[in-house]
């Protein structure tokens, strides 16, 4: 029997995540869907409003469906993140 951690699993889904992009020209760095000016935090911000899947795809007609998916993905994924204070002694 094998056990797999929590965080072997979302390391192995951000390895997947071919669609997000950051890139210091395109909005100042911040992740981007596929290179395009639609930040990660537009799609995410559009999704906490309540706007479903449908509305996204229609307000932004060159996204596709998986777009939305890696940008919770991505953000689920970073909210997971802490810092680890180091000591300078």
């Amino acid at each position: 029997m094998c056990v797999t951690s929590q965080a072997t699993v979302i390391l192995s889904s951000v390895n997947a995540l071919t669609r997000i992009t950051a890139d210091p020209e395109v909005m100042g760095g911040r992740p981007c869907i596929r290179g395009m000016r639609v930040t990660v935090g537009t799609v995410v911000g559009l999704v906490a409003a309540g706007h479903t899947r449908e509305d996204i795809l229609r307000l932004y007609p060159y996204l596709e469906p998986e777009d939305i998916s890696e940008a919770l993905a991505y953000a689920a994924w970073r909210s997971d993140e802490f810092e680890v204070p180091i000591s300078s002694s």
